[in-house]
């Protein structure tokens, strides 16, 4: 007969496969007809957009496009310093054999390295390398049994956190904004732009989640006067994605994908650039939920059949967020008599190791230098490289958990001084952590009164290697408490290889007839 049984619900958010690819994407440009013959390349950006994600079964397609800035000198000798911009448009399948039409997926794509080949005078080929990753989920709803009524079923039933989904959406955010330049200055043409977001912040209220980001935008421009400044700004990104019975204690997992972007110069507004940014703000909020979980079970008298399945899911998720700062020089000679136009600074780890409580990132600092001369008639770029470490403290089990990091730049200050490159760099690290976990699942519990009767009524049994008082009560149909207090022991989870153990014969309880 069917054992009667208590349920309960528990909604995974489950891992269903992942894949890491690098892009190659390629491309000849033409240099428009209004700029000067190119004599090499100097400094190149890019920003990426994915503007279409397509899950399948078997696949996952993404469309996108790169939006490349190249600063060039020019072979001209009075227009020096120019830059052009183009589009490199991509599509690429990942293949995933999991993957089901239903499931959603997250994209995560940097650039890695871009390469410009000067062909002649008018045409450059374009190299982009991407580091790309796919991760698939799926919404999976799980019946667990929370509670057996028959006392002569023995449970087993360990006590687990794990992060339960409550509901997870998404939202867009569009930014149209005019971007002021000095007064003074007379916009001549876009030399370089790049795009971070930076200062990731919620607030949840009202079954809503209020997502918050800045975009720090720096745009480096040629004026009328053939000179070359700088603007940094921030734009500000704000969502609303509404999830059903989110609380404040809620973990949310919060992604911003870029999906268009244009930056012109304003052709309305003198002294100014006209920026549009379309961004897709996603979120899966989960709780941490206290289960206890029926791992094992057996009758002391009758047999039990029952199925078991494993289920991965996700526990002890935390995020953490913390500032280091890198006060160091690196010898740069070239420097000297010279004045710096733009530093970019590229974070990457390139190592990470995981002990008790604690992990261990190394990492670099592509710190991206162009300068000139006093009057700029001449213009180098030169990549340096910073080495930085930074150790997470208190983690506890670090070993086991998966972790994923992001790196901000929160400030920098880089000054020249006798012949190096001074560096006062705070990098903030956003370090998302978690465990998966296995949960063997038990279902249909079916009972069969009929059994061999035991001819015993006290047995000994020597301890061996792996043996729990749990599986020797499961073994002579005994229960842990009967082998406790028959054998006085204090501490039930340990016991010593060749013990000798009196296990006493459990007798059938009226509640076993019914």
């Amino acid at each position: 007969m069917v054992v009667d049984v208590s349920r309960e619900k528990l909604i995974l958010n489950k891992l269903v496969c992942e894949k890491k690819e690098t892009i190659v994407v390629q491309g000849d440009m033409i240099v428009p007809d209004s700029k000067p013959d190119i004599l090499n390349t100097l400094n190149t950006s890019g920003i990426v957009s994915i503007y279409k994600k397509e899950v399948m079964n078997g696949r996952i397609r993404i469309d996108g496009n790169i939006n490349i800035y190249i600063m060039y000198l020019a072979e001209s000798a009075e227009d020096k310093v120019r830059g052009i911009n183009t589009n490199l448009d991509f599509s690429e399948n990942f293949v995933l054999s999991d993957c089901t039409q239903e499931m959603r997926a997250e994209i995560e794509t940097s650039i890695k390295s871009i390469e410009c080949k000067v062909l002649n005078g008018r045409k450059i080929n374009i190299k982009v390398t991407l580091d790309t990753s796919a991760k698939v989920y799926c919404r999976e709803e799980n019946e667990i049994i929370s509670n057996i009524s028959n006392n002569n079923i023995q449970i087993l039933r360990p006590t687990y956190k794990i992060n339960s989904l409550i509901g997870e959406g998404s939202t867009k955010a569009y930014i149209k904004e005019t971007v002021a330049i000095n007064n003074q200055d007379n916009l001549a043409e876009i030399l370089k732009a790049n795009l971070k977001i930076v200062d990731r912040d919620i607030k949840i209220s009202y079954n809503k989640v209020l997502a918050k980001a800045e975009i720090e935008l720096k745009i480096i421009y040629l004026t009328e006067e053939n000179k070359i400044a700088t603007i940094i700004t921030k734009l500000p990104i704000v969502g609303f994605i509404d999830i059903q019975n989110i609380s404040e204690t809620s973990i949310c997992d919060i992604g911003y994908q870029i999906r268009n972007i244009i930056i012109k110069p304003n052709s309305i507004e003198e002294h100014s650039i006209y920026v549009e940014v379309e961004i897709e703000l996603s979120c899966q909020a989960y709780e941490e939920k206290e289960i206890n979980l029926i791992e094992d079970l057996y009758s002391t008298c009758s047999n039990l059949t029952f199925n078991k399945r494993s289920v991965k899911t996700i526990s002890n998720k935390m995020q953490r967020k913390e500032t280091i700062n890198i006060n160091d020089k690196i010898n740069f000679p070239e420097i000297s008599g010279n004045k710096i136009l733009d530093i970019d600074i590229n974070p990457r780890i390139t190592k990470t190791t995981k002990s008790n409580t604690r992990i261990m990132y190394e990492g670099e600092l592509d710190v991206i230098v162009t300068y000139a001369d006093e009057l700029e008639t001449e213009i180098n770029s030169k990549t340096l490289i910073l080495p930085f470490g930074f150790n997470l403290e208190n983690v506890p089990d670090a070993e086991k958990l998966e972790e994923e990091s992001q790196i901000e730049i929160k400030s920098s200050d880089c000054k020249i001084e006798n012949g190096n490159l001074n560096c006062n760099i705070d990098l903030l690290f956003n370090i998302g952590l978690l465990e998966n976990t296995n949960l063997d699942i038990i279902d249909e519990i079916t009972e069969d009164e009929e059994q061999d009767p035991q001819d015993y009524s006290v047995a000994i049994y020597v301890v061996k290697k792996d043996d729990t008082l749990w599986n020797i009560a499961k073994m002579f149909k005994s229960t842990v408490d009967d082998i406790v207090r028959v054998n006085g022991i204090e501490k039930p989870n340990k016991i010593n290889v060749g013990e000798k153990l009196y296990i006493p014969k459990t007798l059938r309880t009226v509640e076993s007839y019914v």
